[in-house]
């Protein structure tokens, strides 16, 4: 079985369709899904944790692939502000922090919580984050959108250091962060530079799914792009 967390928006659809045309029974979790999944209610995280662990009884199938493909760059804040990348220091706003990383780290670590003890305790499973390359401390040579930036770096840290407890329980499961490119939906429209390369999300989808299929041994922790190319943290 397979669980797309965000699995309504424009990416995580698009890897519903294509988990479901590889043949696995997929659950699509969201605001917007029965059960509702909502990042600022804990208990609906954990409502749909408990949602899909009945269903996993049900089928008799283990849950082999968690994607979580949600994020926040810009749009209505929790508090009513209407956030957008910072291009200056003196763009910064707390309410717009809060809300970058309620969606982008803490959201996903509730997830963590409540969801990688679904994951069975022996054979090959993955749970894979979305996050970006301007997440990288590594790679940032621009500068600007600090709260889309450090709230990815945060979710980066959250998946590195969960991966070593999932190894715990099972040293086959794989905990990885990926990059799926800049993909033609609304986070990204409104920053799509000419020039830019901007893809499909069925072809983003198909490109991660590709990269999760080939995880080698020993990849769990790390961070990857869209062809499976190990990003600096």
């Amino acid at each position: 079985m397979a669980v797309v967390i965000g699995g309504t928006g424009g990416i995580g659809a698009a890897l519903v369709a294509g988990l479901q045309a590889q043949g696995f029974e997929v659950l699509a979790l969201g605001r917007r899904t029965q059960p509702a999944l909502d990042y600022t209610d804990e208990a609906t995280v954990a409502a749909c944790a408990q949602h899909v662990a009945a269903r996993l009884v049900e089928t008799d199938l283990p849950l082999v692939r968690l994607i979580v493909a949600t994020g926040f760059l810009h749009g209505q804040t929790a508090g009513g502000h209407n956030a957008e990348p910072e291009r200056s220091w003196q763009h910064l706003n707390a309410d717009a922090l809060q809300h970058n990383f309620l969606i982008n780290a803490i959201g996903p670590a509730l997830v963590v919580r409540h969801f990688l003890p679904l994951l069975p305790r022996q054979g090959c499973c993955v749970a894979a984050f979305l996050s970006a390359r301007v997440g990288s401390i590594g790679d940032n040579a621009l500068g600007g959108w600090y709260a889309y930036r450090a709230s990815k770096a945060a979710l980066n840290q959250l998946v590195h250091t969960s991966a070593i407890e999932l190894a715990r329980r099972n040293k086959e499961a794989l905990c990885v962060v990926l990059h799926p490119g800049t993909v033609d939906t609304r986070l990204s429209k409104p920053f799509a530079k000419t020039g830019l390369q901007v893809r499909p999300a069925d072809e983003a989808a198909s490109d991660l799914l590709a990269v999760i299929d080939a995880l080698p041994a020993g990849s769990s922790g790390q961070f990857f792009d869209h062809k499976g190319l190990a990003i600096p943290w």
